[in-house]
């Protein structure tokens, strides 16, 4: 991998990570493009942990404020939500490790992401805040995250737009679905990182060090625009824009994997 191929990687796995548009989506469509395959699922947990950093930087003080009083509903609820995906996991690992290895479902996981955007703004009022929120709540998000495991299947889109439809107040929806977010990355980076160990394979050394430095930097920096940006977006009602390139791309898709097979 040349080191423009890894900022490219980080900066795409930056956005859309908090973008409602799919990193693993965008992270299997550019590796494909780009032939990575070598060191592919170490560069991916780099990647993965410079997101991470840049979520915990721009909700340090709610992550702060959360470890001083843990049994207060916010920590509660994000715990709660975390279930429905850790039980997926669990459940249906190699299924979705096998759509990952394939990419069959990437063209129709962005077109459905775009659906659920464009539905989820359509929905009534928004007032709810998490002290309205009742257990029934995290666990409906917390489904949609872990729908949200199949490639091209956005988690914050997913998670974002399953707070608005049962009412959640916008701002309030942003700072829970990217709270959520955090035990899932991390699981996720804790996941590939003993699969590279039990398995020897896909080090970084296939990579190199400069690469993958530089993918994480751009990755981290992306990140955390993002989710200022995502913030901002999500109060101003423009998740239906993310729609319309969700469907233009899930389009590009389809038409290679059904008919012109370049990628695919």
């Amino acid at each position: 991998m040349s080191w423009i191929e890894a900022i490219i990687l980080g900066i795409v796995q930056g956005f859309t990570e908090f973008l409602p548009v799919s990193s693993s989506g965008h992270l299997v469509l550019l590796q494909k493009i780009f032939n990575v395959e070598e060191g592919a699922l170490s560069f991916s947990i780099a990647l993965h942990f410079a997101t991470l950093i840049a979520v915990v930087v721009v909700y340090r003080e709610k992550i702060l404020s959360m470890l001083r009083k843990p049994f207060s509903k916010l920590p509660v609820y994000i715990i709660i939500g975390t279930v429905p995906i850790a039980i997926a996991g669990l459940l249906f690992h190699d299924l979705i490790e096998s759509f990952f290895e394939t990419g069959a479902t990437l063209g129709v996981g962005f077109i459905f992401t775009g659906l659920v955007l464009m539905y989820a703004e359509s929905t009534g009022e928004k007032r709810k805040t998490i002290e309205d929120m009742k257990v029934k709540d995290p666990l409906i998000i917390g489904t949609a995250q872990a729908i949200a495991m199949l490639p091209a299947v956005s988690r914050s889109g997913m998670t974002i737009s399953g707070a608005l439809m049962l009412g959640i107040e916008r701002k309030t929806a942003a700072d829970y679905a990217f709270l959520l977010s955090i035990p899932a990355i991390l699981a996720a980076v804790a996941k590939d990182l003993y699969k590279v160990i039990k398995t020897g394979e896909n080090t970084l050394a296939a990579i190199g060090v400069l690469p993958t430095a530089l993918g994480m930097l751009f990755a981290a920096v992306s990140g955390f625009i993002a989710v200022k940006a995502m913030i901002n977006l999500i109060q101003k009602s423009r998740l239906r824009y993310f729609s319309y390139y969700l469907w233009a791309l899930g389009g590009l898709v389809l038409l290679d994997q059904l008919i012109f097979h370049v990628f695919f």
